[in-house]
Parts: C-alpha cells; structure tokens; sequence
C-alpha cells in the first residue's frame, strides 16, 4: 500500500510547490522574452526589407508612395498619408494618402487636401515623432471633414531631406486595435531616415535625368526647310532609367531637288554613346551633302573613317535619297544594320520596304553594302524609325513591327505629325530604350 512521506519515517521537503511556481513563473518570463526576441527579429527583418525596397526606386512619384504603403504594413496600419511641405515648410504642399477604399474616396469627393493645420499642423511646427491615442480628445485636433472616415489613434514622424524637414508621415488606426506603441514609433522614425536618403535620391535622379534628356536633345538638329515635302519628327527617352542614348534622326535638302533621311542607333547608353552619336551624324551629314555617291557608298566612307579613329563606334544607321523620278519621286536607301524604312500611301496601304540590311557600322569595313530603289507615290509618307520603337524581349519583331504599320495605315489620312505620334503611341516595345521617329510626305500632285 502506497504512503505519504509522513508515513515511510522521512520528514516532508519544506517549499516545494512554491518552488515550482517559481520555476513555472521563471519559463513563462523566459518564453515571453523568447517571444519579444523573435517578434523583434522579425520586425527588424521586416525594416530592412522595407528600407531596401523604398531604396531600390528612383521615380519620385513611386518612392513617396512605397514610404507609406512600407510604413502601413511595419505596423499594421488601416491608413497612411505623406504630406510634403512648401517651400517655406508652413504648409502641406501635396498629401498623398494610401488606404481609402473606393467608397471612401467617392464621399472625400470635392474635399479639399489637408493644407497642414490641426494635429498635422502641430507636427509640421514641431517635427518630433508624434503619437496620440484618441485624435478627438486631443486639444489641438480640428477635427475631420465631411464624409472622412473615423480615426482614433495616430502615429507621425518628420521626414528630412539634407537636415530640412521635406514633410510628415502619418499613420492613424492599427488594424488590431490597440494604439501606436514605442516600438511602432522606433520601426517608423528608422524608416523616415532611409526614406529621407530615398528621397534625396529619386530628387538628384529627376534633375540628372532632366539635364541629359536637355543635353541628348541639344545634339539633335531642328529640321531644315524640306518643301515640297512635310517633315516631322520625335526623339523620347527610355521609360526605365536610362540617362543618355544614341539615338538619333537627321535630314537635308541637298543640291538638285534631293532629300536625304537619316535614323541611326550608337550602341549603348551613356555619355560616351551620346558623343559617339553626335560624332557620325556630323561626319555623315558632310558626307550626304555629296549627292553623286549612292547611300551604300556613303555609309562605307562613314565606316572606314570610323574604324580609323582612336576609339571606332557601333551603330545602326538607314541613309534614305528621295530623288526626283520623272514626275513624281523614287526612294533610294541603304541599311547598316537598321530597320527598314517604312512607306504609307496616301490611301492607307502601309508596307517595309523589302531589302536585307548590311552590318553595322563598326563590325567589317570591307564587306560591300548595298542601296536599293523603291518607286514613292505621290502623297507617300516615308517613315523611319530606330529598335527603341519596335525591339521587346518577349514579342516577335515581325509582330511588332505589323503593330506600327497598322498605326501608320490607319491614320494615313490624317496630318503627318498626327499620323508619327500615333506611331509613337503605338510603341509596341517594351520602353526600355530611347527611339528617334523620322517622317517626311511627298506632295499630293507629284512634283
């Protein structure tokens, strides 16, 4: 029969259950800390991430909204707005908020952005992390708008660009009801210091980008009087970051009633693209004003004179001569390399004209190249164009080029500078690279 240590002769151990709940007590603390230390990892896990992805964009625009939408998911935020002082830094100048759905937005419908007064004007006069637990008994709250959606608490941390405050983060109503603790405040004020930097970032970019896209179009000449013939044409930037390129268009009324076309690609995108490119349309534009020598010949001077420089370039290059031809007008072209010129009668048919192209300039100066002749109809538009308009990674070049066909045959019709933007529009490539657009139409009643 079992018995009690009472019973067996050996004195009962003294504390013993208070000893357990003391050891049951250390290991709930111990979890607990456990606990706080992965959340804590997590979170900090949960800031780089964020600080690298607010850090990986360049486009203002994008990088003020990622700050927000970054800020809202550390914490678990319902809304989020950014506010971005004036130049006097009295006054929100722009409000971008994240969060309303679209019942919501349609009630904020005609209600004027926060200009900065009430509790976002306290943190604009104070730029110190601000955090309130009931927005509508703080003494200084103005209270919300018509139709605004009820916020309780909220979280607000200046945000500095080169030691001024550029403006405020604002977050208002954690998702699990509780309000904005220290750790919120802490995550938040870590991630407007690399917002900050972001920001700085995305602002050199804008004016680095501004004065190249200046720089590119300066080497681009302004299109010379070429009657009987309309001329227009178009030099766009890359959409993805890209500061320079080497593309470009040329055109020339030369001796005899001639005019000559020129679209050409320098490979690659940076300053020395851009002054490769400058350097060939120079040298080809003398070149062209030879009207006796035919585009091939042209184009192989243009060739061997670059592959003697201490520094040779690649590019592609079409070199175009409208001729007179009787009564009306022929086309006589050669290609480097480059994409065909692209002819659009005055009735809607739109075709490339058929020729394989030679190699780029820089590649082999003594292989031969070749000029090719097409008749041009009165009333034609002869367009020609660079890859940035048609070359797309994951698309067929003969579908993208039946796509500015098509835009051209459809608004053949129509004034030529309607007829090359809707061309533009069309841009069925993927926009990673700048493009040149050239066109020039013949007269209606021949010559």
């Amino acid at each position: 029969m079992a018995t009690s240590s009472a019973d067996d002769g050996h004195p009962p151990r003294p504390g013993l259950p208070s000893r357990r709940l003391s050891l049951d007590g250390d290991l709930d603390r111990i979890g607990e800390q456990l606990a706080e230390v992965a959340h804590a990892q997590r979170r900090m896990r949960s800031l780089l991430g964020a600080i690298l992805d607010v850090s990986g964009e360049l486009e203002l625009p994008v990088v003020l909204r990622r700050i927000v939408t970054t800020a809202m998911e550390l914490v678990g935020a319902r809304y989020g707005a950014l506010g971005v002082l004036d130049d006097e830094g009295t006054h929100l100048a722009e409000f971008i908020p994240v969060g309303l759905d679209e019942k919501e937005h349609a009630r904020l419908a005609g209600v004027a952005l926060p200009r900065g007064r009430g509790l976002l004007g306290l943190l604009i006069s104070d730029p110190e992390p601000l955090r309130v637990d009931c927005i509508a008994a703080h003494p200084q709250a103005a209270g919300l708008p018509p139709g605004h959606p009820p916020m309780r608490t909220l979280l607000g941390v200046a945000i500095t660009v080169r030691n001024r405050v550029y403006g405020n983060l604002y977050l208002t109503d954690r998702r699990d009801g509780k309000p904005f603790d220290a750790d919120d405040e802490a995550v938040v004020v870590a991630l407007a210091g690399a917002a900050g930097i972001a920001i700085e970032n995305a602002r050199l970019y804008e004016q680095v980008r501004a004065g190249a896209e200046q720089f590119q179009r300066l080497l681009l000449p302004k299109l010379p009087d070429l009657a009987p013939f309309d001329s227009w044409s178009l030099y766009q930037p890359a959409t993805e970051p890209a500061l320079l390129g080497g593309d470009w268009y040329d055109a020339l009324a030369l001796p005899g009633g001639v005019r000559a076309m020129i679209v050409g690609d320098v490979v690659g995108h940076d300053v020395r693209a851009a002054a490769g490119m400058a350097q060939i349309r120079n040298m080809l534009r003398a070149l062209a004003y030879d009207a006796a020598v035919p585009p091939s010949e042209l184009l192989g001077r243009l060739d061997r004179a670059q592959a003697a420089a201490a520094e040779p370039t690649m590019a592609t290059v079409c070199l175009a001569r409208i001729e007179p031809d009787g009564e009306g007008w022929s086309l006589l072209w050669s290609s480097a390399g480059h994409p065909p010129p692209l002819v659009v009668t005055a009735n809607g048919t739109a075709r490339f004209l058929q020729g394989e192209p030679d190699l780029p300039m820089g590649v082999d100066t003594g292989l031969a190249r070749r000029d090719h002749r097409a008749a041009l109809p009165p009333g034609a538009t002869v367009l020609m164009f660079t890859d940035g308009l048609v070359e797309h990674p994951r698309r067929d070049l003969a579908e993208t080029l039946a796509v500015v066909a098509g835009a051209a045959a459809a608004h053949a019709a129509e004034p030529l500078e309607r007829l090359g933007r809707a061309v533009a529009e069309a841009r069925p490539s993927d926009g990673h690279d700048d493009m040149a657009i050239l066109a020039l139409r013949a007269p209606i009643g021949g010559r």
